[in-house]
């Protein structure tokens, strides 16, 4: 175990000068200044945090200055625009998400479940992260530079096709006659199911869980 550090040697106390003890008492205190890539991660976990407000409307840095209690300059200079603090959110969703998925096929062997927990995946993570989930919908993104849109809708598609990997093995395995049509219509059916389910978590305050129901229904449409 490690040890507690040894005790400091006394020294006899020394009292201020009224003067520098009553500067001391009214002087503010120092504000500490974040270390180096510290106040990035604070400007996302800020906006993320934004964003899971309840019928939140557009954030505008001017807000998110306000409640991180700097300037609109200092965020610019962390991020070159609001764009960029939207594209450090989807790589934070990029690769939560897919260090996730990569786990997952380590450890299920079975194809069919591999694809049933690629869904449940996602929706966990959303249902942890709502704020999260109004930019993977595009909720968030609707007024902003169209490559963020175009960025989550290319996650979706890289989520669409391993789930047909999943899926063409596990109808082979099956001896389906035609295991890439079917691998393609039901991936397509458990990624509409993820964004329908995160739409509507998203457009009920964050209260209708995307997660209710959820092992009947992948049972039903990995059957």
């Amino acid at each position: 175990m490690p040890e507690l550090p040894a005790p400091k040697p006394e020294v006899d106390a020394v009292e201020p000068e009224p003067e520098a003890a009553e500067a001391e008492r009214t002087s503010p205190p120092a504000r500490k200044r974040p270390r180096p890539g510290e106040r990035r991660v604070q400007i996302l976990q800020t906006l993320a945090a934004m964003l899971e407000q309840p019928g939140a409307e557009r954030v505008t840095t001017a807000a998110l200055a306000a409640r991180l209690d700097v300037s609109e300059a200092a965020l610019y200079r962390h991020f070159a625009s609001k764009a960029q603090m939207f594209e450090g959110l989807i790589e934070f969703i990029e690769s939560s998400v897919f260090t996730l998925v990569n786990q997952l096929l380590e450890r299920e062997g079975a194809p069919s479940l591999q694809a049933q927990k690629i869904t449940a995946v996602l929706l966990q993570f959303g249902e942890k992260n709502p704020g999260m989930v109004r930019v993977m919908v595009g909720d968030a993104l609707v007024f902003e530079h169209e490559r963020l849109g175009a960025r989550m809708n290319q996650f979706f598609d890289r989520v669409e096709s391993q789930l047909r990997q999943c899926l063409r093995a596990a109808a082979e395995a099956a001896g389906s006659p035609t295991p890439t049509v079917q691998a393609q219509a039901l991936a397509s059916a458990l990624v509409a199911l993820v964004i329908g389910r995160l739409q509507r978590y998203a457009r009920s305050g964050f209260k209708r869980l995307p997660t209710e129901h959820l092992e009947p229904a992948l049972s039903r449409l990995t059957a």
